[in-house]
């Protein structure tokens, strides 16, 4: 029973820490496509 417990903690613990990573990348991923989205708004302004 305790290897049963221990091995649900585990694997909850690497569930949970991909979910953050995944998310991290999902907010770099925006911020580099906002990015290019303000330097295309600068172009635009300078024609």
């Amino acid at each position: 029973m305790k290897l049963h417990q221990l091995v649900l903690c585990l694997t909850a613990a690497l569930v949970l820490t991909g979910c953050n990573t995944f998310a991290g990348a999902g907010k770099d991923i925006e911020r580099g496509g906002e990015v290019v989205q303000d330097a295309a708004r600068d172009v635009q302004k300078k024609l």
